[in-house]
Parts: structure tokens; C-alpha cells; sequence
């Protein structure tokens, strides 16, 4: 299949298809009961790699503003990320020195959940988020909050009114930008001489070697490695010089980027040994790609195995959390509510409600008492140690956990 669509970095053509997932819902388009007669748009879900820059990305079918206008996604809800959040922001501060002096801004920053952290530590600090609903729960808790759509010009718009930062922080949204070039450049514009940029995503390499398609969705347009997020900042006049490996998110990236010219930073020995690896994995041949959907078709024909003889034997499997990668994972499997019969989700956002495309109803987490399944398939898999804590009564009644990727497993 080849792809109208050129690579939103480079431009090149894009020819090759990494991995096709068929057509899919948008995956965080929660469906409110008295909207389940109505028709929902399905979208292809074919990934492709560029065969000039290697950035693995989706065609944009759907605006930035269409999905991300009204969100449903709230990061408060998840206790591991916010420590997560928590350590970063003491980490930010005594590295850089950070203080009343300062100025943190976050691209994409949800409802106040990383920010509150530097507030609380006496830093001045700015939200940049899209989503008003979202961004109304932020200004809630002191948070002050612009509403827009980062990039090249609102970025300008933020300098000139003083937001200029000593940090830039941007987690989980470099991924989720279809013009990636004017977002880059935007941080170059809002970036003080000096300052220095972190930008946390989910690591490719995570993807194709622990088989996290479900990771795939259209709220996200990129996939990235270290070696083509280097590309992009030196693009735009900015430099990686350190890089982390987090356990986040089944595995990310967190890089640090500063000006090209800032000779203060000096590129540390970690850039390299990572691109080393990145090549090593053959991130930079396009056969590598090649091989991966096949291993996706072994969780679809593994999983919907187990389900049907869970319902041939009358066990009851339900499942818990509402994220969009389960959304992904559900839809492409074809799995429907007379396979699981519900999933239950901490959040008050999506309980009540309906998942995308399968139609598959939530509810709040004390449903499970009172239903009693037998099998609980947990989602979000990345979260599978702190959803079984939260779910050890399960097991008063014999009941197993689930989880199918990167491959089945029942324990």
C-alpha cells in the first residue's frame, strides 16, 4: 500500500508500511449512552516508515483540533505517573538551579499534574494546553494555564509576553504534533539563551522490540527514536545533548535539548552509545520494519483464542482501564462486550460512558465486587503492578489477571 502522503519531517515519499492495523475509531472518543445510535467515524490505522529519515508516522485524518479540543484524558488519575512527575520536577530544580528567578512552561499540560510539583517548590511556572476542559481543571488548582495550540507562531506570541522559559518541559506531545517542524521551532523561540528543554515520548525501539502495537493510535502521529528526534532539533537550531531511559509508558525517552550554540552543554557519552544501539537494532533499515506484522497478528489470533474459551467454558473476563492503547488493541481484534463484558476505570471522566468503536461499556472500579469475574485483562499494561495492587481482592474469589501484549499471558 502506498501511502498519498509524504513524511512530515522530510517530505519524502512515504512507500513502506510498517504495520496495518485495519480502521479504527479515534481512541480517546469516549461514547456517551445517549450517542450509541449514532454512527462514530472509523479511520485507517496504517503506519508507515520513511524511507529517507526512518520517522515511523500516520497520515493525519483528523485535526489536532478535533481530537484534542475537548479531551477526555486526564493524567492526575494514574498514582505512578504523578510520582513519576514528582521526582522529575526535584531532579529539574537541582540540576538547573532552579527557583524564584526562574520560569517553567509545559507544552501540553494536561490538568496541572506536573507543574503543581514546581509551584509547590516556589518556581514560576506556565500550562500550555489545547484542551479547555482540561486546562479549566489546571487553573482550579493555581495553575496558571494559556489555551492554544503550541508552535512557530503562538510560541512568538509567548515570548513577547514575557513567557520566555529556563525550562521547557514536554511529555508525552511530541508524538502527538503532525507538523513536528513548527512545533520544534516553537521551543527554539520560546527557549532563553541558556535554557534547556526536556521532551519525554515513548522510545521506538521499546515498540518494535516489545511488540507494543497498541501503542499505535491517530492522537499520535509519530513514533520516535533518539536518532530522528536528534534530526528534528538540529533541524530547528537546537541541539540533544543527554538522554534518560525511563520505565514510563512501556518505555520512553526522556531527552534534553538545548541551543545549537550553547557551548555550556556539552553533548554527554549517552547520545552516542544510544544511537549506537538504535543502529545496532537495525532502526535504520527499512527490513527491520518489514518483519513486525506478523508478530502483531499472533496477539490478535492469541488473544481472541483465549477469549472465545473463556466463553465456551462460561468464565466471565472483564477488563480494567479505559486507555486508549486498549481501545487500539480492542477494535483491531474485533473483541466485543459478548467477549468482555465490561472494563472498569478509575477515572469519573469515563465511567458511565462507552468505548470507542467496540461499543464495550465502563464502570467504576467497584463494579468488579459485585460482578466477580473470572478473568480481569488489564489495558493498560504498563500499569500492570499498580492495577493488580489495586485489584488484589480479585483473588478472594479465584479470579486471574490478563495481560496480551507483547504476548498472552494469564497469572
Amino acid at each position: 500500500m502506498k501511502s498519498p502522503a509524504t513524511c512530515r519531517f522530510c517530505a519524502a515519499p512515504l512507500e513502506q508500511v510498517f504495520v496495518d492495523l485495519g480502521v479504527s475509531p479515534l481512541a480517546n472518543s469516549f461514547i456517551e449512552p445517549d450517542r450509541l445510535r449514532v454512527m462514530e467515524p472509523f479511520f485507517p490505522l496504517v503506519v508507515f516508515v520513511c524511507g529517507r529519515c526512518f520517522l515511523v508516522q500516520l497520515e493525519e485524518f483528523e485535526s489536532p483540533e478535533g481530537i484534542f479540543s475537548e479531551y477526555s484524558y486526564f493524567s492526575s488519575y494514574s498514582d505512578t505517573w504523578l510520582e513519576h512527575c514528582r521526582r522529575y520536577a526535584e531532579a529539574m530544580t537541582r540540576r538547573w538551579n532552579l527557583g524564584a528567578q526562574s520560569k517553567v512552561v509545559e507544552i501540553a499540560s494536561n490538568d496541572g499534574y506536573l507543574l503543581q510539583y514546581f509551584k509547590a517548590g516556589g518556581v514560576p511556572v506556565l500550562g500550555v494546553e489545547p484542551a479547555a476542559n482540561v486546562a479549566k481543571v489546571a487553573e482550579s488548582k493555581g495553575i496558571p494555564t494559556a489555551v492554544l495550540f503550541f508552535g512557530a507562531e503562538t510560541a512568538v506570541q509567548l515570548a513577547k509576553h514575557g513567557h520566555q522559559a529556563d525550562l521547557i518541559a514536554a511529555n508525552n506531545v511530541l508524538a502527538h504534533v503532525p507538523d513536528v517542524n513548527s512545533f520544534v521551532r516553537g521551543f527554539k523561540t520560546l527557549l532563553k539563551p541558556g535554557g534547556v528543554i526536556t521532551v519525554e515520548f515513548p522510545h521506538f525501539l521499546n515498540l518494535i522490540e516489545q511488540n507494543q502495537f497498541d501503542t499505535i493510535y491517530h492522537e499520535h502521529f509519530s513514533y520516535l527514536t533518539l536518532a530522528v528526534a536528534d534530526r528534528i532539533f538540529r533541524q530547528h537550531g537546537l541541539r540533544v545533548f543527554d538522554v534518560e531511559e525511563l520505565p514510563t509508558h512501556g518505555g520512553s525517552l526522556r531527552i534534553y535539548g538545548c541551543h545549537d550554540e550553547d557551548a555550556a552543554q556539552p553533548t554527554l557519552a549517552a547520545v552516542a552509545r544510544l544511537r549506537k544501539r538504535e543502529q545496532q537494532a537495525g532502526l535504520e533499515t527499512l527490513e527491520t520494519y518489514r518483519r513486525f506484522q506478523p508478530r502483531v497478528t499472533r496477539v490478535k489470533v492469541d488473544l481472541l483464542k483465549f477469549l472465545i474459551a473463556a466463553y465456551e467454558e462460561k468464565k466471565a473476563v472483564i477488563g480494567y482501564g479505559a486507555p486508549a492503547k486498549g481501545n487500539t488493541l480492542l477494535n483491531f481484534c474485533g473483541v466485543g462486550k459478548e467477549l468482555l463484558q465490561y472494563t472498569a476505570d478509575r477515572s469519573p471522566h469515563k465511567a458511565g460512558r462507552y468505548l470507542p468503536g467496540c461499543r464495550i461499556p465502563i464502570f467504576a472500579p467497584e463494579h468488579i465486587r459485585e460482578t466477580r469475574p473470572d478473568y480481569v485483562l488489564i489495558l493498560p499494561w504498563n500499569l500492570k503492578e499498580e492495577i493488580t495492587a489495586q485489584l488484589a481482592f480479585v483473588r478472594d474469589w479465584g479470579a486471574r489477571f490478563v495481560t496480551a501484549v507483547p504476548d498472552l499471558r494469564v497469572f
